[in-house]
């Protein structure tokens, strides 16, 4: 493209999308719109909002990602999720722009023991994976040129997830306990930006007629439990000057059975990312490497 795309990040105030607004930046030129813009339980209204921008680029980092709460509230995750979903990618398909899409391991059954490839039948074992399954096969069925990037146990400096959890009661308990049969890797949503932001790059510079759309999984490499997350962050934390009641070595690990929750969980949620990192000459990094760097970006942040 011989002029700066237009791109738009939608879901801009989400974990992801915190991280895309920085990571691109640099990459053209940004619109950014939170829930109050594009409200994706208004479909309609989401579609005339993003023909309005005409945006090159859509990156999608909205989503219904109440895990727990999908379960009873089947038709707002589906609307999100899948309904709202379909209707952007008819809409990038109409405005011939590319559509950049963050999908799930729930997707899969969650019972394998080899890490899943993109081309493995998917199976989702509750609300949350139907409905972002039915997300994906939305994206294909309008047939836009489309980028769906699987990740899973996102976490990130801003907004909610495990890991700030884990550092907020390692300050309050002197015991833990965590689930440690469910295996995955955990992605900074700072990987997941700044890697969105290089294929984008990449798009920018290439023939679209011949570029390698489709689904990639995209995640660190290796692979870990709950409980191991949770012990190498508050270790971490404790060395940065983190308050820390709880010794790492007194995190209890525990099965999933003895932590009921509404929606069952994948045991297995190990992906492979080599489709990724051949396809776009991607070095990505070990998690350790990633839940390191973000606590003690944490624990800065907090002093």
């Amino acid at each position: 493209m011989a002029t700066k795309p237009k791109l738009l990040i939608l879901g801009a105030n989400g974990q992801v999308g915190f991280e895309l607004k920085r990571a691109m930046a640099l990459h053209g030129v940004v619109t950014v719109a939170d829930r109050a813009r594009a409200d994706f339980t208004q479909p309609d209204a989401l579609a005339n909002y993003v023909v309005s921008v005409s945006p090159d680029v859509i990156i999608n980092a909205a989503a219904y990602t109440a895990v727990d709460k999908a379960e009873s509230d089947v038709e707002t995750a589906h609307l999100v999720n899948a309904s709202a979903v379909g209707k952007l990618a008819d809409v990038a398909k109409q405005l011939d722009a590319l559509l950049i899409h963050y999908s799930t391991d729930y997707v899969f059954a969650g019972t394998g023991n080899l890490p899943y490839q993109e081309s493995d039948p998917i199976a989702p074992a509750n609300v949350y994976g139907q409905t972002k399954a039915e997300g994906e096969v939305a994206i294909r069925q309008a047939g836009c040129k489309h980028l769906i990037f699987r990740t899973s146990w996102v976490y990130g400096v801003h907004g909610g997830n495990f890991l700030k959890t884990m550092l907020r009661l390692a300050k309050e308990r002197e015991s833990l306990s965590v689930v440690a049969d469910q295996i995955g890797a955990p992605t900074s949503a700072a990987l997941i930006a700044d890697v969105t932001a290089m294929v984008v790059h990449q798009y920018m510079q290439a023939d679209p007629t011949s570029f390698s759309y489709g689904i990639y999984h995209l995640v660190p490499s290796g692979q870990t439990n709950w409980h191991a997350y949770a012990k190498l962050a508050i270790q971490t934390a404790l060395h940065a000057g983190w308050p820390v009641k709880v010794d790492p070595d007194n995190i209890q690990p525990i099965p999933t059975s003895a932590y009921p929750v509404p929606a069952k969980r994948p045991a297995w949620s190990v992906m492979s990312n080599q489709k990724l990192a051949h396809t776009f000459g991607l070095t990505l990094p070990d998690w350790q490497s990633q839940v390191t760097e973000t606590t003690r970006l944490i624990v800065e942040l907090a002093k």
